[in-house]
């Protein structure tokens, strides 16, 4: 039911000419004022500012499946990295217009220029258009390509909207533009606005100029050429044209068809290709790269959506987020937030509550004065978090199908939302969807970020960070060129990539993104690439970075059943030659190098523990040979003390350094005769780092005390040098431990503490030795938790007495 204002409406009068509508691009008043003056007009065709290559995608825009917001997408075929975006939501003028056009059964075509150019423009070709990559300014733009912005950038073209506003006494161009339009009640005459808007844009035009960029005016010679076509056709009052304001006066320009043919005369072209894909309000919100330029999305979907009282809904939308988030918003705040808003809105002059005196009434009222709950607000609401939906007959390169199909199969929707997703890899879906993401990761696909988990560290789980963007259809288009289907183009694009990759590392770390991904079919010419880098790369450090991945891999391939005998093979391999490489490697480093090395050394040892024993050696040999290169590291007084410290601790975790070696080993490196500086790396290397080497010293009064002593003995003029390190060491400790050294400190040899001639003395509160007794009763209560066998000639209520007894103790 129309109300009376409407049935009052004059037509378009006849003899007038086409009816331009010249919009806002994502203005939801122009939104409304377009399907005001369509209803008006009833025009028999209606012409959008768009790529011709949309029309045959248009009839979509009415399929029950597509969910605004959405954009076109273009791609070049043989460059899909080169791709612009028109993207539309349910308040933008296009997306109304199209739905009108549908809805009465009228011919809607694109008149902008085709993407098959568009896309084709260089530097050379004069492209830049005053605006960064992809940016809107408020009356014109849309698409976004991926031209350099540096290339685009060749003459500031006028801000029409900051022009008229600063005309009409603001300062600020959006508040103007809410004013004038998007808070404006609907006009007895719905042609009126457009006419006041295109007689502004003439003004503006004739005072600066039309701007002079040569794709502005072959785009308008173009839609001039179409706008032609559609009169003859349609005839000349019968035909309504929806392009950005600025265009309008061009548009409507006296020209000849010669002349314009003439600027279209020799344009580059690529081979496009076009399909419809989600958008997302964050990408909308954006004003670089694809983004379309408007600052909240949310609240102009929300004041398009409201048939009444917007502030009031709005309002109630912002205590329902609060609500949530458990903060106590009553009826009360809603009220009181409204009334502020609308008194703001009077003391300021402006028609209604716009987006500037809500969030202040809102912070004032329902923030307590905090901006901190804002940025929730402006998150989830003010930009929001809507991704858009297309239907599935929209076209789409195979890989996207193969993806999309997945996606369903695994029960993993694409979210504008970042979330974290926990997989099992012991059950058959997450194992599936673990795959899919390695896999789409190896494509350059980022919709899945690997983190750590918060629970378990075993193998057989994966922590993911998911947020789906609207620009990875782009990175699967270009990604479709190794295959069909996900699975097939990984595997040819990591054959590809272990053929042409140059260094160790990088093989090393695709093996493990291969097994990670359980490309099989792939691994045979990873491995081949593997042994070829491995047998002529003799730099230690390189064979070092790479160990570690492969550890990995072998560790990962054993819970995804995968065969990595070979891979295995190398890694024994390259373990072997950095056992005979690393102690001369490790002579004369500076400090730079000896920390890098040091950090080899860890990756080092945490890889040989994992690396399985060769068939044709005894059991434990590397590892053997290994702890025989870090007695070498650690007795050598060439070696940096960095490198020394460590080795003396891998050796001590292991158990294969006595307490005592290690102590004497302390004494040496911390004896008077030491430089001070290489005292403090060596105590670095030991108890550095997040190693648990505060709790070493808690426990080993003889290393507290013969650290204490060795710093109370520093030199005053090497003290400041060593200062920095030994901070860095110690202020890495959790400060529990920090804590009870200092106590442990203050107390000192008069306190009964430790002292380096009597190592048997104890402190308060520590037990000189084991009590043996103590510990035998725990036994009972770790077999149970261990599932061991009971021992020999107990039975279980004597087991069940003694875990008592141990849980007693």
């Amino acid at each position: 039911m129309t109300s009376p204002a409407e049935d009052a409406a004059p037509a378009w009068p006849a003899g007038s000419g086409p009816l331009f509508l010249g919009v806002r691009h994502h203005g939801p008043g122009s939104a409304r004022a377009v399907r005001a003056a369509l209803d008006a007009a009833s025009p028999l065709a209606v012409l959008i500012e768009g790529p011709p290559e949309g029309d045959a995608l248009v009839s979509l825009a009415g399929d029950p499946q597509m969910r605004p917001p959405v954009a076109l997408l273009a791609h070049a075929v043989d460059d899909p990295g080169r791709a612009a975006f028109w993207p539309l939501a349910d308040f933008s003028p296009e997306w109304v217009a199209i739905r009108w056009a549908l809805a009465h059964d009228v011919p809607v075509r694109f008149i902008d220029l085709p993407a098959t150019h568009s896309l084709a423009f260089t530097e050379g070709d004069g492209e830049g258009d005053g605006r960064p990559d992809g940016e809107t300014d408020p009356d014109d733009g849309g698409a976004g390509t991926d031209l350099d912005p540096e290339a685009r950038v060749q003459a500031l073209r006028i801000d029409p909207l900051a022009v008229l506003a600063e005309a009409a006494g603001y300062d600020d161009a959006e508040r103007w533009w809410e004013d004038v339009v998007e808070h404006r009640a609907a006009a007895d005459d719905p042609f009126a606005p457009f006419a006041a808007v295109g007689e502004a844009m003439g003004a503006l035009r004739e005072e600066y100029g039309d701007g002079g960029h040569r794709r502005d005016l072959v785009r308008e010679a173009y839609m001039r050429l179409q706008l032609r076509s559609a009169r003859k056709e349609f005839g000349d009052d019968r035909v309504a044209v929806v392009c950005g304001a600025w265009h309008v006066p061009a548009l409507g320009a006296r020209t000849t068809a010669t002349a314009d043919r003439a600027l279209l005369k020799g344009l580059p072209k690529v081979k496009s290709e076009m399909t419809w894909v989600p958008w997302t309000h964050h990408r909308l919100a954006r004003h670089s790269g694809y983004g379309a330029g408007i600052d909240s999305p949310g609240w102009y979907g929300h004041l398009f959506g409201a048939p009444d009282r917007p502030v009031e809904r709005w309002m109630t939308k912002v205590a329902g987020l609060l609500r949530e988030e458990d903060q106590p918003i009553s009826s009360a705040h809603v009220i009181e937030a409204v009334r502020l808003a609308e008194t703001l809105a009077t003391m300021r002059g402006r028609p209604l509550a716009g987006l500037t005196e809500t969030t202040d009434a809102i912070r004032a009222v329902m923030c307590d004065g905090s901006d901190v709950p804002l940025g929730l607000i402006r998150d989830r609401l003010i930009v929001g978090d809507v991704l858009g939906e297309v239907p599935d007959s929209a076209p789409a390169v195979p890989l996207q199908r193969d993806l999309t199909r997945l996606q369903r199969s695994l029960r993993l929707k694409p979210e504008a939302l970042e979330r974290e997703l926990e997989l099992d890899l012991r059950k058959e879906t997450d194992a599936g969807r673990g795959r899919m993401l390695h896999r789409l990761r190896l494509l350059g696909i980022g919709w899945g970020e690997a983190s750590a988990g918060r629970g378990s560290t075993g193998t057989f789980r994966e922590t993911w960070r998911l947020r789906w963007e609207p620009e990875l259809y782009v990175r699967v288009a270009e990604a479709g060129v190794w295959g069909t289907t996900v699975h097939s183009a990984a595997t040819a694009k990591a054959e590809s990539r272990a053929v042409s990759a140059t260094a160790l590392s990088d093989v090393t770390a695709l093996a493990e993104q291969c097994l990670l991904a359980e490309l099989t079919d792939a691994l045979p010419v990873v491995m081949s690439a593997l042994a070829d880098r491995a047998a002529l790369d003799a730099d230690v450090g390189h064979l070092a970075q790479a160990l570690p991945a492969l550890a990995r891999s072998l560790r990962y391939g054993d819970v995804r059943s995968t065969d990595t005998a070979a891979l295995g093979e190398v890694a024994s391999g390259l373990a072997e030659r950095i056992c005979v490489g690393l102690p001369p490697a490790c002579a004369a480093l500076d400090a730079d190098g000896a920390a890098e090395m040091r950090g080899h050394l860890d990756g080092v040892h945490a890889a040989i523990g994992l690396l399985p024993d060769a068939p044709d050696r005894p059991a434990g040999d590397l590892a053997g040979r290994w702890g025989a290169v870090l007695r070498k590291l650690a007795a050598r007084d060439t070696v940096p003390g960095v490198i020394r410290g460590r080795s003396a601790r891998l050796l001590l975790d292991d158990g294969r350094l006595p307490e005592d070696e290690a102590a004497r080993l302390m004494g040496l490196a911390l004896s008077p005769g030491a430089p001070p500086a290489d005292a403090a790396a060596w105590i670095e290397g030991f108890v550095g780092g997040a190693s648990g080497g505060g709790m070493l010293l808690v426990h080993d009064e003889r290393l507290l005390a013969l650290v204490d002593t060795w710093l109370t003995g520093v030199p005053a003029g090497s003290f400041t040098d060593v200062l920095p390190l030994l901070r860095r060491t110690f202020s890495a400790y959790e400060p529990g431990v920090r804590r009870t050294l200092g106590e442990l400190v203050r107390r000192g040899p008069a306190g009964g503490g430790p002292r380096p001639d009597r190592p048997e003395a104890g402190i308060p509160g520590f037990g000189t030795g084991i009590d043996e007794s103590r510990a035998d009763a725990v036994l009972p209560v770790l077999r149970l938790l261990l599932g061991g066998p009971p021992p020999v000639g107990h039975d279980n209520d004597n087991d069940n007495d003694n875990d008592h007894a141990g849980v007693a103790r």
